[in-house]
């Protein structure tokens, strides 16, 4: 018996000892075979599709607008047709155009874009950008193919931002998402209405995100990322409510209205309806409303970034998330740069001391002009001192303050002076009278200003700026921009033409932050450079009110001074011609012929023509003659050598040189626009010989863009030769004012005048 439990026990040892081995071998290889599965048996949805990273890196590198002009320019796509309406087809062509995508390794088809992001192509986009941001992928000769995954995807683009985007125009934002296509009827796909405005969301799904806030990488309006979301407790600011009853509010939040139903039932909503309020959801429902009611208004003087400046209040700082709000028919959102300075068509609702809406009340009526006036020169907007005086007692007024300057009496204003230190100081004349600027000169002497004059200091120096009436402004624009001895229904033309670009041009707001609609100068339209004259304000009085409407709205009335027998169009500054059909390319010839000018060969004939007829063929500019050299265009140039041969490769409407190739011993350039091609070919010290035979020189640039270019060989130093055969004086876009001059002389009223530049208008008053 005691043998027979020894071997038991022995046999039991054995056992234990088996056990125990098995054991220590079986667990390490329980978890070797749980890393494989890892390894190996990798989840799909653990990474990011290609296309994704592929939006995520091309944002890096460039705006959506810069992608977009990128494509445009770049006709050609990797991907075959039926795919070119793919969201994701821009930015994946830009990377392999760039080589952050290879064709071999990532085939342009919509399987493969739709695939996940793979070690090696990750490992390929980072080292576009650096060694060491490669080195952070990971990739080995293991795991090329496997699947890379999301969450280290975005800790790989954090780093791949700092090269890509060392400016920060990727930023991280808070957005609260208001509609989705899903949920609201009409937005445009891959739009999301936010507190942003509408932004871009394309590839990513954001529906379920509803009243949610979230934290996103964004550039140029596009959303690039979901970083987190912050959940669906969020308070909607400056929010605008329409309607209201027991169960819920129609608010008008971003750019759209929504229904937003009470968390609970309840009563004496009326109080709330057409007023501004921060509204507080939970889950989609309201539990919190918070009405902002104080109101101000008056002239809006000027629009900063942060602040508006309203007269009798001073400079108000502008709400974090300020609504700019048109209020009267049907509400719309506007962005700050349409809130109109000089006029008091807004209200502003203000809490705590910031205002948190504009809100435009009215249409316009454009009775009234502001005019940033320049320095001596037209050099520069800012003036060192400003010296005023007049016939008739003057009034400064800077908010309740007053003083008064005695007729005929001086006052001097220099940077740094007490009386602009508290802001805008406004000077009137007694009476009706003129301001006269003692302090500079134009063509016709000291200026004189009716209405009235404001002073602002800035960091430059003083701004000026001279609000007037409308039709007293185009009195004295007129005499600046055309003679005053030209025949009458020229000059009711140009009245009309220069009337309507106001109307247009006060709603540029191109001056806003410092509260003028448009300069003196020949940026906007020449103002109080000659003296006013009694013909010029009679074509100004007998045509009160008229502009010229296409399907009922103010055109872009552009206008030049001579011709060459032929206009051009909108597309000479590369704009879309069929976004402005009034502009028109034709012959200043009765009848309008059509005349394609567009090859080298029929335009060099054309222009070579001196006496083609025209409205305008008696003047100077009609045609003229200059010759250019290398040297010019080397200086002009620069980084391609000296200059050896030019040519116009483009030519727009009317045969206007749209681009030029220059060609060097050291490369080449194309440069494009008729503006910068005027400049490229010419300096001050060559001459211009004009159609009469007379001369002029010290012209900074070309006449116009209307050139043929013929080689004329060297001249004695060897200097190659250019000999440029041009005609008219003028961007060549709408009215030839001589033109206009040659019509009515063959009698045409200022109507016939205006129709024959201007296809398909009408000459009318506009309608409120």
């Amino acid at each position: 018996m005691r043998r027979i439990r020894h071997i038991l026990k022995s046999r039991k040892r054995i056992a234990r000892k088996r056990a125990l081995i098995r054991w220590v071998i079986g667990v390490p290889a329980v978890a070797l075979a749980l890393i494989l599965i890892i390894l190996f048996c990798e989840k799909d949805g653990e990474g990011i599709p290609k296309a994704l990273a592929a939006k995520s890196v091309a944002l890096a590198l460039k705006s959506p607008k810069e992608l977009e002009t990128w494509r445009t320019e770049n006709k050609t796509s990797h991907f075959p047709a039926k795919s070119l309406g793919q969201w994701y087809v821009p930015y994946m062509d830009y990377l392999y155009d760039n080589g952050y995508f290879s064709e071999e390794e990532t085939p342009a088809e919509e399987a493969y874009a739709e695939e996940m992001l793979t070690y090696g192509e990750a490992a390929r986009i980072a080292r576009a950008f650096s060694p060491s941001l490669e080195d952070r992928v990971g990739a080995t000769r293991g795991n090329q193919n496997r699947h890379y995954p999301e969450e280290m995807w975005w800790l790989l683009y954090d780093s791949l931002l700092k090269e890509a985007d060392p400016d920060g125009n990727v930023e991280k934002r808070t957005v609260c998402i208001y509609g989705t296509p899903e949920n609201v009827p009409g937005t445009l796909p891959w739009t999301a209405h936010t507190n942003l405005g509408q932004v871009g969301f394309s590839g990513l799904a954001l529906d379920g995100y509803m009243d949610h806030q979230l934290s996103v990488y964004l550039r140029g309006g596009e959303i690039i990322h979901v970083l987190e979301d912050q959940g669906g407790e969020v308070v909607y600011r400056n929010v605008w409510l329409l309607d209201g009853d027991e169960s819920g509010l129609q608010v008008y939040v971003g750019d759209i209205e929504r229904r937003l139903p009470f968390a609970q039932k309840l009563k004496g909503t009326e109080g709330y309806i057409h007023n501004l309020a921060d509204v507080r959801l939970e889950d989609g429902k309201v539990t919190k409303v918070s009405v902002k009611k104080e109101r101000l208004s008056g002239k809006l003087l000027s629009v900063q970034p942060d602040a508006v400046e309203l007269e009798g209040y001073g400079m108000i700082p502008l709400d974090e998330e300020c609504k700019i709000l048109k209020a009267y028919g049907e509400m719309e959102r506007q962005e700050l740069s349409d809130v109109l300075v000089g006029y008091d068509i807004q209200e502003f609702v203000v809490a705590k001391g910031k205002v948190c809406a504009v809100l435009t009340v009215r249409e316009f009526d454009p009775k009234t002009i502001r005019v940033l006036v320049m320095n001596e020169n037209f050099e520069d907007i800012y003036h060192d001192v400003v010296t005023l005086s007049s016939d008739a007692p003057l009034t400064l007024a800077q908010g309740e303050q007053a003083w008064e300057v005695a007729a005929g009496e001086e006052v001097v204003f220099s940077p740094g002076d007490e009386r602009l230190s508290a802001g805008r100081v406004i000077v009137t004349a007694a009476g009706g009278g003129e301001i006269r600027v003692c302090s500079m000169e134009r063509s016709q002497g000291q200026p004189c200003y009716g209405g009235r004059l404001e002073l602002v200091e800035t960091g430059e120096g003083l701004v000026m700026v001279n609000e007037l009436y409308l039709e007293d402004y185009l009195k004295k624009v007129i005499p600046s921009e055309m003679p005053p001895s030209y025949e009458q229904e020229a000059l009711k033309a140009q009245a009309v033409c220069a009337r309507t670009y106001a109307y247009m041009q006060i709603q540029s707001n191109t001056y806003s932050q410092y509260g003028a609609h448009v300069d003196d100068s020949t940026k906007f339209q020449v103002y109080n450079n000659q003296s006013s004259d009694g013909r010029t304000a009679e074509a100004v009085e007998k045509t009160y009110g008229k502009m010229l409407l296409y399907g009922g709205e103010p055109i872009t009335t552009y206008y030049f001074s001579t011709s060459c027998g032929i206009t051009t169009d909108n597309g000479v500054w590369g704009g879309d011609p069929e976004k402005t059909p009034y502009l028109i390319s034709a012959t200043l010839q009765p009848g309008r012929k059509a005349l394609n000018l567009t090859d080298n060969g029929d335009f060099a004939a054309f222009i070579k023509k001196a006496d083609y007829p025209s409205y305008d063929a008696s003047f100077p500019y009609y045609r003229w003659t200059a010759t250019t050299n290398a040297n010019v265009l080397t200086a002009n140039m620069g980084g391609i050598g000296q200059v050896e041969d030019i040519q116009v490769v483009e030519r727009g409407a009317g045969g206007v040189a749209k681009k030029l190739l220059v060609k060097g011993t050291e490369g080449e350039k194309t440069i494009s626009g008729q503006d910068r091609i005027r400049s490229v070919l010419w300096d001050a010290s060559l001459t211009i010989y004009r159609n009469d035979g007379s001369k002029a020189s010290g012209w900074r640039s070309l006449p116009s863009g209307f050139i043929a270019i013929e080689d004329a060989g060297k001249d004695d130093q060897g200097v190659r030769q250019f000999k440029i055969y041009g005609g008219g004086y003028g961007h060549g876009v709408g009215m030839s004012q001589n033109g206009a001059q040659g019509m009515a002389k063959e009698g045409a009223t200022y109507e016939e005048i205006l129709k024959f530049f201007y296809e398909g208008v009408a000459v009318e008053e506009l309608k409120p």
